[in-house]
């Protein structure tokens, strides 16, 4: 099975072969140079080929392009600008700082462009894999319209912590996996009773699947009345293909949720939505899904208990959206759920600021420095 993957003038192959399928290429495109050779950056991530416990996997890493941007904030904030940089950032965001009671000034017209601008580069750097600032970045993002000096001065010391730790990789891991399946509750059959309409949607012209099988897995996580003005909570998932991190979110939730129940409902909606589309993609790929359903961990037993018994019940009706909406794709086998400890839910970092061990036991799991 091959995969080309296009965008503007670069082009790559994934491929056992792939070094046979460019050169078929080259029979219809001239190539730089003529060159065939294995990728060193795409789209501004560097990407390496790795020897991890004797498994060969690819690594992603933002290094190049967060070293170009500092370099850059550096220049501009150096002509004349009062902003500086943090002599030091253990953290991305300095812990005691709430963003949403910040009262400082209201930025000028050009510093308020050149906060977007910066807001702009650090997503720009999180979808390279720059993970352990997303959290962060969500927060100060919902203050583009109308930033204030403290928010800027968040912002550069965002910029101070990637200068202190410039490095982050994240590896595309082809193993399964390893995670307790000790899942409790109706079979997806049972469920059918309730939904019985309950079916998982195949694309219909989707290829067949080829290659080995793959498995998903999610971790999903909700900070109740997190927003100390709006006390609306704070909604974070991360979904992974084998042991590949593919997906992470981090973002305010729409509406007040009166309970912790509530928002982690939420959270998990949003998080099974993101799944069914992940799973509809890698069909129209190609790419064999396991027949398992996803797995995903939160860790409010009520949610998942909620989530995987019949007997239960749910009467508010704003609530109840997202109660059937997940015991639906619950009955048509798409996703399982499971409680985990919050001390090992990788998704805790994307719902609060924690301390730099607490961010080291969460990002060391599954990202390397």
């Amino acid at each position: 099975m091959e995969y080309i993957l296009c965008y503007v003038d670069d082009i790559m192959c994934m491929s056992m072969n792939a070094e046979d399928v460019m050169i078929q290429l080259q029979y219809q495109f001239k190539f730089k140079k003529d060159k065939i050779e294995p990728p060193e950056t795409y789209l501004g991530a560097r990407l390496k080929l790795k020897n991890i416990d004797g498994d060969n996997m690819w690594s992603i890493s933002s290094y190049d392009y967060i070293k170009a941007a500092i370099e850059n904030v550096q220049s501009t904030i150096s002509k004349g600008t009062r902003w500086k940089f943090s002599k030091k950032a253990p953290t991305p965001m300095v812990m005691g700082f709430e963003p949403e009671l910040d009262e400082s000034p209201e930025l000028e017209a050009t510093a308020h462009t050149f906060y977007q601008e910066l807001i702009g580069m650090l997503r720009w750097a999180i979808e390279l894999g720059r993970v352990d600032i997303l959290f962060e970045v969500s927060l100060l993002s919902q203050y583009q319209a109308c930033p204030r000096e403290g928010h800027m001065e968040q912002l550069m010391h965002i910029f101070s912590y990637l200068k202190q730790y410039p490095k982050l990789s994240l590896y595309m891991n082809w193993r399964f996996a390893a995670h307790e399946r000790n899942y409790k509750g109706n079979s997806p059959e049972e469920f059918r009773e309730i939904y019985r309409d309950a079916k998982e949607e195949l694309p219909k012209n989707m290829p067949k699947p080829r290659g080995r099988e793959v498995e998903t897995l999610g971790f999903v996580d909700a900070s109740h009345g997190a927003n100390k003005k709006t006390r609306r909570s704070h909604s974070g998932y991360l979904i992974f293909l084998n042991k590949a991190p593919i997906v992470w979110f981090s973002k305010k939730q729409n509406t007040v949720e009166a309970s912790t129940f509530g928002s982690e409902f939420i959270a998990l909606k949003s998080c099974v939505e993101a799944i069914t589309h992940l799973r509809f993609k890698l069909r129209m790929f190609g790419v064999p899904l396991s027949e398992e359903p996803t797995t995903v961990l939160c860790d409010n037993e009520a949610v998942v208990n909620n989530s995987s018994n019949i007997a239960s019940t749910l009467n508010k009706k704003h609530n109840s959206i997202a109660y059937h909406y997940v015991r639906w794709n619950v009955a048509a086998g798409i996703v399982r759920l499971q409680w985990l400890s919050g001390d090992f839910n990788l998704s805790d970092a994307f719902t609060k600021r924690l301390t730099q061990q607490r961010r080291g036991q969460l990002f060391g799991n599954w990202t390397y420095f």
